[in-house]
Parts: C-alpha cells; sequence; structure tokens
C-alpha cells in the first residue's frame, strides 16, 4: 500500500511539473523558425504564428479583389477615373458640377484604397491616380525609349553607384537578384539618374524602384511611377545632394511624434534616442527596407492616392503600436531591438494601418506642409553651416561625407545633423 502512494504522488508530482519539462505548444511554435515566401517572392524567416498570419493576409487579398471586381462589373472598369476625384488630395476635391454618384465613387475609392488594392489591379489604379499616366501623356511615346538609348555607355558618379548597389538591392530574391533583374533595374535609375541632375542617384532609390518593378512589371511604367513619385507625391529635394527635403521630414516627424505619442516622446528624449536612427531609412525607403513587402505596398496604395502625410501615419503607428514596450526601455539599444523586431513582422498590413488612420488623430497635408515651412530655416541654417565646415577639410575628408558613400552613412550622417541641430 505504502509502495501504491508513493507511486501515485510520484506521478502526481511528475504531472504538475509539465509544464516546466514540456513548453506549450504555442512556445514550441512561436520558436520554431521557418523559411517561406510571402506575395511578391521574397523570402522571409518567422516562425509558426508569421506563415498563419501571411496565409490571412493572402485570404484578405482574394476577399479584397472580389470586392474591386464587383465594383469593376457593375461600374465600369474604370469607375475610378472620374475627372472630380482628385489624387493626392484630402481625399475629395469639389467642383461646382460635382454629382453626388461621383462624391460616392470618391468616398468609395478612399475607403477601398485604405483597405488594399489587389496585385493583379496595382499597376493600372497606381499608374492612373498617381499622376503617372498624365506625366508619361506630356512627352513623345517613345522619351522612355530614347533616354534609355542616349544614356548607354555613359559613366557617371551615380551610375557607378547603381552599378555597386545592384547586387546589394534585395539579394536572393528570384527575379531581381539576376541579371536580367539588375539591367532592368538599371535602365530605371539611370534613366532617371539623366532625367533629373539634381537628384541623379541617391542610395534608397534602388530598393524603391526594384519594388516598382515587381509591382509595374515594365521598366517603362516602373520609371514613370519613379518620376511622379520624386517629382510630384514626396517632398522637394528629399534626394539631392545635402539630403534636405530629409532632414526637414526628420524634424516634423519628431514634432509629430511629441504631439501624437507625448509619453514615447519624452522617454526617448531621456534615454537620449534620436527617433532618425531609424525613421530615416523609413523616409529615404518609403520602408521597403523595413516592412514586408505587401505592408509596404499597403502604405504605398494610400502613397499614391493621399500623398505623403501617410508616411508620417505609418511611422507614428509603429510607435504607437509599441507604446508600453518602449516605456520599458532602458537603452538605446532596446529601443531599436523593438522597432526592428515589430517592423520586420508585420506582415498584417491591416495591423499597422488600422492604428496609423484610427488611433493616430487626423492630419492634413496643410498642417504638415506648415511644419515643413517652420523646420525649412533651422534645416537650411544648419546645412550651410556644415557645408562650411566641409569647406574648411581636405578633399579626402570631404568624400567621407559624401551622401552616396553607403546607405549605412545616410543614417549616421542624419542622426548627426539632427543632433547638431537640436544642441
Amino acid at each position: 500500500m505504502h509502495g501504491a502512494q508513493s507511486k501515485r504522488d510520484l506521478a502526481m508530482e511528475l504531472q504538475a511539473q509539465l509544464p516546466i519539462l514540456r513548453p506549450s505548444i504555442h512556445t514550441r511554435r512561436a520558436n520554431l523558425t521557418v523559411k517561406f515566401q510571402d506575395l511578391y517572392g521574397f523570402t522571409v524567416e518567422g516562425n509558426v504564428d508569421d506563415v498563419n498570419v501571411l496565409n490571412e493576409v493572402r485570404e484578405k487579398v482574394r476577399q479584397q479583389g472580389r470586392v474591386w471586381w464587383a465594383l469593376e462589373a457593375s461600374k465600369g472598369a474604370n469607375w475610378y477615373l472620374q475627372p472630380q476625384v482628385s489624387s493626392l488630395s484630402e481625399g475629395i476635391v469639389l467642383k461646382s458640377s460635382l454629382k453626388f454618384s461621383a462624391l460616392a465613387n470618391a468616398m468609395t475609392l478612399k475607403k477601398l484604397i485604405r483597405k488594399g488594392i489587389p496585385p493583379v489591379l496595382r499597376p493600372k489604379v497606381w499608374f492612373s491616380l498617381s499622376g503617372a499616366a498624365k506625366k508619361k501623356s506630356t512627352v513623345p511615346e517613345s522619351y522612355y525609349n530614347d533616354l534609355t538609348k542616349a544614356v548607354e555607355g555613359k559613366v557617371t558618379p551615380a551610375t557607378r553607384q547603381i552599378d555597386h548597389d545592384l547586387p546589394r538591392t534585395f539579394p536572393g530574391h528570384p527575379w531581381l537578384d539576376t541579371p536580367q533583374g539588375h539591367a532592368a533595374l538599371r535602365h530605371v535609375l539611370v534613366g532617371y539618374s539623366f532625367r533629373d541632375s539634381d537628384v541623379g542617384y541617391c542610395q534608397g532609390l534602388n530598393y524603391v524602384a526594384a519594388l516598382l518593378l515587381l509591382v509595374m512589371k515594365t521598366e517603362e511604367d516602373a520609371f514613370w511611377m519613379l518620376a511622379v513619385l520624386l517629382e510630384n507625391v514626396l517632398v522637394n529635394d528629399c534626394y539631392t545632394n545635402n539630403l534636405s527635403g530629409c532632414h526637414v521630414e526628420q524634424r516634423v516627424f519628431k514634432d509629430l511624434l511629441s504631439k501624437k505619442c507625448p509619453r514615447i516622446a519624452a522617454h526617448l528624449e531621456a534615454l537620449e534616442f534620436d527617433v532618425s536612427l531609424v525613421a530615416t531609412e523609413w523616409f529615404l525607403c518609403l520602408f521597403a527596407k523595413s516592412l514586408p513587402s505587401e505592408t509596404t505596398l499597403r502604405v504605398w496604395d494610400v502613397l499614391f492616392y493621399e500623398g505623403a502625410k501617410v508616411l508620417f501615419h505609418a511611422a507614428l503607428a509603429i510607435f504607437k503600436m509599441k507604446e508600453e514596450d518602449l516605456l520599458l526601455a532602458h537603452q538605446v539599444g532596446d529601443v531599436i531591438n523593438i522597432i526592428q523586431r515589430t517592423t520586420h513582422h508585420l506582415f498584417d498590413p491591416d495591423e499597422l494601418l488600422t492604428v496609423a488612420f484610427n488611433k493616430i488623430g487626423f492630419m492634413t497635408t496643410n498642417t504638415i506642409s506648415k511644419q515643413r515651412k517652420k523646420q525649412e530655416p533651422e534645416v537650411m541654417k544648419e546645412l550651410d553651416e556644415r557645408l562650411r565646415r566641409l569647406n574648411s577639410l581636405r578633399e579626402d575628408d570631404r568624400d567621407l561625407v559624401d551622401k552616396n558613400v553607403n546607405f549605412e552613412g545616410h543614417i549616421l550622417y542624419i542622426a548627426e545633423f539632427s543632433l547638431n541641430v537640436n544642441s
């Protein structure tokens, strides 16, 4: 009897220890790293839960596609191209002749775009609503082919940097990282560097152009999307030699973070953490290097219709989503790790965009424009002072801060600049 009792006691003791001895199914799944392809052919690493999220996203994309196809069937293939519906606006621009049906279309379109454009329709919708089609129509039909032929074989600092960056742009992608992919990306980037010599080429554009190629399918359409992006959608001078526009955007973002997420901003200031350490890459690459591809493209869906304000919405949302974790961070490295883990695993675009549009608060393009004008004088003053300091250096030293030394140099350059401005 005593032996039987001892065995029961031992069994109960072992059973009580099972949660400790054997991790839960959720824990095992969370720790199991797997590789899988996303919607655009990128190989990403995640756990089993990430795979399930990606499958759910694919189902949402299919459902959203059915909504778009139903509208095309009932309203016509190009129902969203009403002349009264203005892209890159605050959503709706009204004319005296505006009919209720057009207003309904505009409101429907804004909601639909925020929920995502189906991948198969993205090329057509982007090209029309962004203004790329209109921009292309202002030049001869042979413009792009003539441009690529005219610049073939020409060597400039921009072309040398582009050639250096091609193999480093999404390495391992099944098409981008091939001779054909490199050639297509080179044509787009080199062509634009000659179209706009003020921009030429700036590191970060390689990631943007590469993703445009995957979506638009053709070099020429990707080229015109890049053109409308740099010339009409984004703030001026984001990619010019001194990156002044990017500096301004960083200052505006810091102000917005203080207003929209004051607890986070105060805590980061106490840690002496400069948000440009993470946000510079977001604004230069438009999240292409930071977020999963479908999440990036969902941000771009809104970007090409509502304008650059969506970049601020998305950037603020990333911080807002992890507010409690960030408030517990004690070191700069902790903050960077939290932000990077968050962005790398944001496979569900709705998780980001729900926060971006529902929990950040209302922002208009006019409000952001006023913030830019407020920041520009200080930025330009600091850039002038920096230029004077550089002019006093030897030529070799000056090369170290050239904008195209490397992409990481952008981050450090702007972080150092921000610290100087704020000191």
